[in-house]
């Protein structure tokens, strides 16, 4: 799948024109990983983003007991570490490939460097991120508030 295709799939592309998604495919690699090979590991640095074309991605993170706890899986749509491209820090969580994944990837440097460039388009993306964090954070709302209660 081109990298252009996989960021329409996306959200986080939402209201891009062919134009905005072109420049941004531009900075995208094409990544394929096989089952059972890592797309990242938990407290890695985290200095690139993962746009899901195909395929199932296990995350998972270590207890305290240093054993893998399931936080779920992502698939074709999906971003993970989508952050990194505001700020570069540490992998909460491993990934790995459940079944054939194909994705594209944006790396921060990258990003920078087009943000130069291209402002607008990066801009946008931006805002998508932050929305789309925004919404998870609402969609968590209660989890979170019982996680402060202990």
């Amino acid at each position: 799948m081109a990298a252009v295709d996989v960021l329409r799939a996306s959200s986080l592309f939402k209201g891009f024109t062919d134009t905005g998604l072109q420049i941004l495919a531009g900075i995208a690699s094409e990544r394929s990983f096989p089952p059972g090979s890592p797309l990242f590991v938990e407290n890695m640095v985290a200095d690139y983003c993962l746009l899901i074309g195909e395929g199932t991605v296990k995350l998972t993170a270590k207890t305290p007991q240093g054993e893998d706890a399931s936080l779920g899986e992502v698939g074709a749509g999906d971003a993970l570490g989508a952050l990194s491209l505001i700020h570069a820090g540490q992998r909460m969580c491993s990934a790995t490939a459940a079944s054939h994944v194909t994705a594209a990837e944006i790396r921060l440097a990258d990003f920078q460097k087009l943000m130069a460039q291209k402002p607008q388009a990066c801009l946008k993306l931006l805002m998508n991120i932050v929305s789309d964090f925004g919404g998870r954070l609402n969609e968590n709302r209660e989890q979170l508030k019982a996680l402060l209660k202990k």
